[in-house]
């Protein structure tokens, strides 16, 4: 996969990330919150945001790492078609990327189930 297909599965935009945040179900773990919302695209778009909660440059940067190792093992399954923003807590940074891969995979089928 080139740099321009990865930029186009990543939500950039604060619009697309309030959208989100407003629209979308969410689910919360000590580790990490996950919203997600159905797009009208042919792909799926993730984004991660660091709050100065969690702690220094060095520490958001740690997060966010881990979130994204995390994340291209559980997008694997994912069906198409949705936004999927992951919300770094404080207990983040400390944590290993299969701890977190373990959260966001449990997050995401219970996000993703069909409902009826």
């Amino acid at each position: 996969m080139d740099r321009l297909e990865k930029k186009k599965k990543r939500l950039t935009l604060n619009c697309e990330f309030k959208r989100a945040y407003y629209k979308g179900s969410y689910k919360a773990a000590p580790l990490l919150i996950t919203y997600v919302l159905k797009n009208r695209k042919s792909c799926t778009r993730y984004g991660i945001t660091t709050s100065k909660k969690v702690g220094n440059a060095v520490m958001r940067n740690r997060a966010r790492r881990v979130i994204r190792a995390a994340a291209r093992q559980a997008l694997e399954g994912v069906p198409k078609g949705y936004d999927i923003v992951f919300v770094a807590r404080a207990a983040t940074p400390a944590a290993k990327s299969q701890e977190i891969y373990a959260v966001m995979k449990k997050q995401l089928d219970k996000l993703l189930l069909p409902k009826g």
